[in-house]
C-alpha cells in the first residue's frame, strides 16, 4: 500500500510539473516567442507540427509530378527552362521542410515511408491531371497563388525552423505565381483557341483550388489547437476569402470568367461572394479516389525504388568517411 501511494504521489508530481511546463509554454506562445527544437513542448504540439510539416513536404514533392509531365512538351525552350527551374524549386522546398520536420524527432526515411505507404496525406490539388499547356499556367497562377495565401502566415509560425524555412519558400512561390499568370496572360491575349484553352484550365482548377484551404470553419479537426499554438494565424474560410478577393479581379483582367454562376461582388462586405463548394468531391479525393491519386503514388514508389542505389551509395560513402575520421 505504501509503494502504491508513493507511485501515485510521483505520478501526481509529474502531472503537476507537466501542467506547469504547459502553462509556461503557452505563455511563450502568447508572447510571440519562437519555440526551438531543444525547447520543451507538449507532445501534442510536436505531433501536430510533424503532421503538418511532413504533409507540406509531401505536397511539394508530389506537386512536381503534374508539372514534370509537361517539361518535354513545353512550347518553347524558354518555357522549358523556366518549368525545369520551377520543378527544381519545388523539390528544394520539400527538402527544406523534411529538414524542419526532422528537428521534431522524426527521420526523413520514416516520413517518406508514411507517404509511400499511403498513411500520410498530401494536398488534394495534386490529384488532378494536367491536360494542356494552359494547366501549367493555371497551376502557377491559381495553385501557387492559393499556396501563398496559406504559407505567408506560416512565416510567423510559432515553431522557429518551420517559420524560417517558409520565408525562402514564399519568395520562390511568389515568383512561380507570377510565372503562371504570365503564361495565362499570353494565352488569353493569343488566338481564340488559346484563350479557350486558358478558360478551360480555369474552369477545371478553380474549385479544387478553393478546396485547397481545407474544410469550412468548424469542420476542421486540427484548427482550434493550431490556432491556440499560433501554428495557424487565419482560419480556412478567411484564407479562402482572401484568395477569391485577390484572384477574381486578376481573372477579369485576363478576360476570363471563374466557373461560378453565384460569384458576385458584395458592396456591403467589400468581398466577392462565391457559390457552394462540393465538399463530397474533396472527401473523395482525400480518400484516394481522385482522378490521379493512384498514378501519383505509383510514380513516387517507382522513383523511390529506382533511386535506391543512390541512397545506398550515399550511405556507404558516409560510413567510409566516418571510419576515416575515427581512424
Amino acid at each position: 500500500m505504501y509503494t502504491q501511494a508513493l507511485n501515485t504521489t510521483e505520478a501526481e508530481d509529474r502531472n503537476l510539473e507537466d501542467a506547469g511546463r504547459a502553462a509556461r509554454f503557452q505563455q511563450r506562445i502568447d508572447a510571440e516567442q519562437r519555440i526551438e527544437p531543444n525547447d520543451w513542448m507538449p507532445a501534442a504540439y510536436r505531433k501536430t507540427l510533424t503532421r503538418q510539416i511532413s504533409q507540406h513536404a509531401h505536397s511539394e514533392i508530389v506537386g512536381m509530378l503534374p508539372e514534370g509531365n509537361w517539361i518535354t512538351r513545353a512550347p518553347t525552350l524558354r518555357r522549358k527552362a523556366a518549368l525545369l527551374a520551377k520543378v527544381q524549386d519545388e523539390c528544394g522546398h520539400g527538402l527544406y521542410l523534411y529538414a524542419a520536420a526532422e528537428t521534431l524527432g522524426s527521420s526523413r526515411e520514416e516520413l517518406v515511408d508514411q507517404l509511400l505507404s499511403g498513411k500520410a496525406k498530401y494536398s488534394s490539388i495534386f490529384n488532378y491531371p494536367t491536360l494542356t499547356w494552359a494547366d501549367i499556367g493555371a497551376i502557377g497562377w491559381l495553385v501557387d497563388g492559393a499556396a501563398i495565401m496559406n504559407q505567408i502566415p506560416l512565416c510567423r509560425c510559432s515553431y522557429g525552423p518551420y517559420a524560417r524555412a517558409m520565408i525562402r519558400v514564399c519568395k520562390e512561390e511568389s515568383f512561380h505565381q507570377r510565372q503562371g499568370y504570365e503564361i495565362m496572360l499570353t494565352l488569353a491575349k493569343g488566338s481564340a483557341e488559346q484563350k479557350a484553352m486558358a478558360q478551360d484550365a480555369l474552369n477545371r482548377w478553380w474549385w479544387p483550388c478553393l478546396m485547397m484551404f481545407g474544410p469550412p470553419d468548424g469542420a476542421s479537426q486540427h484548427s482550434d489547437t493550431s490556432t491556440m499554438w499560433k501554428i495557424k494565424r487565419f482560419s480556412n474560410d478567411e484564407l479562402r476569402q482572401k484568395f477569391v478577393d485577390a484572384t477574381v479581379p486578376q481573372a477579369h483582367y485576363l478576360g476570363l470568367t471563374p466557373p461560378d454562376a453565384e460569384l458576385k461582388y458584395n458592396e456591403a462586405t467589400g468581398h466577392w461572394d462565391y457559390g457552394t463548394i462540393d465538399w463530397d468531391e474533396f472527401k473523395q479525393v482525400l480518400a484516394g479516389n481522385g482522378p490521379c491519386n493512384r498514378d501519383r503514388l505509383a510514380a513516387r514508389l517507382k522513383a523511390h525504388e529506382e533511386g535506391a542505389w543512390v541512397r545506398e551509395a550515399a550511405a556507404a560513402y558516409a560510413d567510409k568517411r566516418k571510419s576515416k575520421m575515427a581512424a
